[in-house]
């Protein structure tokens, strides 16, 4: 089945509703106290300043994922999620290219991201696109169950 990506903001009901599902979802993974999910601001995927996309199928919002600017042409991938009823269907690496133009367009020629250490799937979508592992940046510095990954975009 044929899915669309589109811009949207942060703040609607859909990307709501994505979002607690993502939270919900790595809850399960990393139950421990202590482990935070790292947040994103609606100012952090302004126009200019990142994006916030969704992904649908039939309408029905399946997926989700953003951008936000981190630095001198860098970026950071943030709130990657697919519903598990459209995983396997390309929508991963569908948005994770969707962010990747939008990132260009914002002059980013680094694209850097953060998943976690018991998230195989991740892991291997990120390497299937071209990331490959980097030292922990920004807020993830001292997070032992985070990986940090980056791809040149240029």
């Amino acid at each position: 089945m044929a899915f669309v990506i589109s811009s949207e903001a942060l703040q609607t009901d859909a990307a709501l509703a994505l979002i607690t599902a993502l939270n919900e979802e790595l809850s399960v993974i990393y139950p421990e106290p202590g482990v935070k999910h790292f947040r994103l601001d609606p100012e952090e995927v302004a126009p200019g300043r990142g994006a916030f996309v969704i992904a649908r199928m039939a309408g029905v919002p399946v997926g989700c994922g953003a951008i936000r600017v981190i630095g001198l042409a860098r970026v950071e991938l943030k709130r990657m999620y697919v519903d598990p009823s459209a995983r396997g269907r390309g929508v991963g690496r569908r948005l994770v290219l969707a962010l990747e133009e939008r990132a260009r367009q914002l002059g980013a020629t680094r694209a850097m991201l953060e998943t976690g250490t018991r998230q195989g799937e991740a892991l291997a979508l990120y390497e299937r696109c071209g990331y490959r592992r980097v030292e922990p940046f920004g807020e993830y510095l001292g997070s032992p169950l985070s990986v940090c990954m980056a791809k040149d975009l240029c």
